[in-house]
């Protein structure tokens, strides 16, 4: 029994890295599959010492260690990762137990831009670097104009794209 965790670094409802993300777990087909809930409020130090690790963190923290592997789709927000990404990576950070520790990670991402989030990529590694996980390194999947890359059922719709995702998602498998 295997569980794949997604998280999607975008909060839009039509976003194309949600859309990327789902691609890649039917690909993946686990036996279990959570997409994680990043909508958080900012990581405050002050909140923190007041009130706790908020308890929809707490469930994110809990999804990463229970998961046998974890995808996340990063959109690129001016040359990096999405504030909601980054502020849920800070949030985990805080809680018990280090969750992400060798953890099988893949990393893909979806941009309007025609490098399709490559920097969104460097910049999620690095910020990964401090919790330790087993990032793939490759293949990468980068959608370049991803709004024209889904049809109206949020199939991706490229070839090259598809044989690139489900090679990671034949990789990611082979840590699980």
């Amino acid at each position: 029994m295997t569980t794949l965790l997604g998280i999607s670094g975008s909060l839009r409802k039509a976003s194309t890295n949600t859309m990327l993300m789902r691609n890649a777990a039917e690909i993946f087909n686990a036996d279990t599959f959570i997409e994680g809930d990043i909508n958080f409020p900012l990581y405050n130090g002050d909140l923190e010492e007041a009130s706790g690790i908020p308890a929809a963190v707490q469930t994110l923290a809990d999804q990463i260690a229970a998961a046998d592997a974890v995808i996340i789709s990063t959109p690129e927000y001016n040359k990096a990762i999405s504030g909601s990404l980054k502020n849920a990576l800070d949030w985990v950070s805080r809680t018990k137990g280090g969750p992400w520790k060798d953890k099988p990670l893949a990393i893909m991402s979806a941009a309007a831009g025609r490098a399709g989030g490559e920097r969104s990529q460097f910049s999620l590694r690095l910020a990964m670097m401090a919790f330790r996980p087993r990032i793939l390194q490759g293949p990468e999947v980068l959608v370049a104009n991803s709004s024209k890359e889904f049809d109206e059922n949020g199939k991706l719709t490229g070839e090259l794209y598809i044989k690139l995702l489900t090679e990671l998602m034949d990789e990611l498998r082979t840590m699980t």
